[in-house]
């Protein structure tokens, strides 16, 4: 099958190329000609492991296409998906405009008949106003190809989305009629022959509130661990032993359920607030999310406050270290990470941070711009040295069984903030550490005393 993937970003790209990696012929799309010609050189613009080796491997095999010009990738296609980005707009709402853009351009340059489905993450009723104006621009130009439009959402997790797109829990596609289901359980019956029942063909509109809905939900799991994690840390429960106990329950499972320092990334901060947006507009008021976005900004305080609490406020002369600026391991996102929120409120206090990732310092910097009193550092061990506290905000492999003897030896002052709860209190104890972690009674000294 001949496929037109409109857009580069993280989900049009790992798209197109895991498309490819199964033998259909793919011709991804994008504006931006230094993207193009790195990608024709097989060099991936996002870290995500295991895509770049993908992308040489089907350029090789001449497989796997990129170019600037839409209507050469439309030339032939059978199918054309638009996976161009969603911003949160000023008001919460979804920035619809690119995804408008491109089916313009598609009524003007398709050349053939042709199923466009939607991958951009986009509210209820988006699949509706993209066939409008393609239908609209086909008939202007006196055009007769049938083109329909589809709702194809992505369940990729960053940092594991080569596994994601080729071994699926689910596909989700929504359409309008039967000869446009038939077209894509042949596309996809690759990825679901041990199982067809992975691929659900609902309705447009089904599917486009499945993804938010699916994304919603998430976020509002963990929004509230993190809420009980503090109530834990008031009251000496533990955290730890909440969500097992919590998701040995098979209502409840055991997924999505740890404390840290709140949600980022891409999709759940944008996704809740259209999400919202979309319950306004109809008249629903989606009061249990509106306090999943507010419970989650919190959070990422909180972290913070841990550190200006330990010093009493005032963070003048300290020099706090901070592992992890991506908002997850396995990606070098840094979009609404937790990491933003504390390295501000900690450089407000009047504290040097010295930050340190594997993979997400340059869009890290790039995001929060120049900083007075905020470095970075390419080892993780530079990062701690004289410093009166670190920080782990992101749990990469590389933190999670740190050498703390040679920590403490570089450390001024021997204070650590896990908030990924990922280290031992007993052992950091016991090398004369000052220990805090999220919602387990080893956090603080100070804040074991019970009301």
């Amino acid at each position: 099958m001949r496929i037109a993937v409109i857009g580069t970003g993280y989900v049009g790209l790992v798209t197109g190329t895991c498309l490819a990696e199964v033998g259909h012929v793919v011709t991804c799309v994008d504006l931006d000609e230094k993207k193009i010609k790195m990608l024709k050189e097989a060099h991936s613009p996002i870290y995500e492991p295991g895509l770049e080796p993908l992308i040489q491997q089907n350029l090789e095999h001449d497989r796997l296409f990129f170019t600037t010009k839409l209507e050469d990738a439309l030339n032939g296609a059978d199918v054309a998906f638009i996976a161009v980005g969603t911003p949160e707009g000023e008001d919460g709402s979804a920035d619809l405009s690119y995804v408008k853009a491109v089916a313009k351009s598609i009524g003007e340059m398709c050349s053939g008949n042709l199923l466009a489905m939607v991958k951009s993450t986009v509210p209820v009723g988006t699949c509706d106003i993209v066939d409008d104006i393609i239908q609209q621009t086909l008939k202007a130009r006196g055009a007769k190809h049938r083109v329909s439009v589809g709702s194809n959402p992505e369940f990729l997790k960053e940092g594991a989305a080569v596994n994601d797109f080729l071994h699926p829990d689910r596909i989700v596609a929504g359409v309008t009629n039967d000869q446009d289901a038939e077209l894509l359980r042949e596309l996809y019956t690759v990825f679901v022959i041990d199982d067809p029942s992975k691929l659900f063909i609902v309705d447009r509109r089904s599917s486009e509130l499945i993804k938010y809905g699916s994304n919603a939900m998430l976020a509002t799991r963990i929004s509230f661990m993190n809420e009980l994690s503090r109530l834990c840390e008031k009251v000496g429960a533990d955290i730890d032993n909440v969500r097992r106990g919590m998701g040995s329950d098979p209502r409840i499972g055991r997924k999505f359920l740890w404390a840290g320092p709140g949600y980022g990334g891409s999709c759940f901060p944008k996704d809740v607030a259209a999400l919202v947006k979309t319950g306004d507009h109809f008249g629903v008021s989606l009061e249990i999310l509106k306090s999943v976005t507010t419970a989650n900004e919190a959070q990422k305080k909180h972290g913070a406050l841990k550190v200006l609490n330990h010093f009493g406020g005032n963070l003048k002369g300290k020099t706090v270290a901070v592992w992890g600026l991506a908002f997850k391991p396995g990606t070098d996102d840094v979009r609404e990470a937790p990491a933003l929120t504390i390295i501000e409120t900690l450089l407000k206090a009047g504290a040097t941070v010295i930050g340190h990732d594997p993979q997400g310092q340059e869009n890290f910097s790039r995001e929060i711009g120049s900083q007075n009193g905020l470095t970075y550092v390419d080892q993780a061990y530079d990062a701690v040295k004289n410093a009166d506290a670190l920080v782990l905000v992101t749990e990469w492999p590389e933190y999670k069984r740190p050498n703390f003897e040679k920590v403490a030896s570089l450390m001024r002052t021997r204070a650590v903030f896990d908030l990924r709860n990922q280290w031992s209190f007993k052992h950091l104890k016991n090398l004369g550490f000052h220990y805090e972690c999220m919602g387990r009674p080893d956090a603080s000294a100070s804040q074991r005393a019970r009301t």
